[in-house]
């Protein structure tokens, strides 16, 4: 192989690099409206209750240094929402809920309906204003109901 080979074939795989990160950098954040609807049952998560209108439901472990952030801000959202709550999920001790929520990455944050079903996942740091949108967009289905 020459050097000019081993050039080309380095800035191919570079290219293939950015190219991988760049659809990650896309994709962290976004709410998935498209999931498997499944009902959350508080009880297995160590939890009372959900909250009567929705629920964030983040998923974290100990190690994840974006997760206390995500954490503040979820709280805060919940708690300018009336019947909104915010639980914190440490997976560290749960592979189980982790491969049951197929949770890959930290954080993961679940939106859930006033009935525990699963109406949005975000993978990686919300964004607020998109979390915001996901509880006017549950809120105005409650409305019709």
């Amino acid at each position: 192989m020459t050097l000019v080979e081993a050039l080309i074939g380095l800035a191919a795989l570079l290219a293939v690099a950015v190219l991988v990160g760049a659809v990650m950098q896309v994709r962290q954040g976004r709410a998935r409206s498209h999931v498997r609807s499944e009902i959350v049952e508080p009880q297995r998560l160590g939890a009372d209750g959900l909250g009567e209108r929705a629920t964030l439901l983040q998923f974290s472990t100990e190690m994840c240094s974006r997760c206390p952030g995500v954490h503040r801000t979820l709280s805060a959202l919940a708690s300018e929402h009336d019947g909104v709550r915010h639980l914190d999920v440490d997976l560290t001790h749960r592979p189980d809920i982790a491969r049951h929520f197929q949770v890959m990455q930290t954080p993961t944050t679940l939106i859930l309906d006033r009935r525990g079903a699963v109406q949005s996942r975000i993978g990686g740091v919300p964004n607020p204003h998109v979390v915001q949108l996901e509880l006017a967009r549950l809120a105005e289905e409650t409305a019709d109901v």
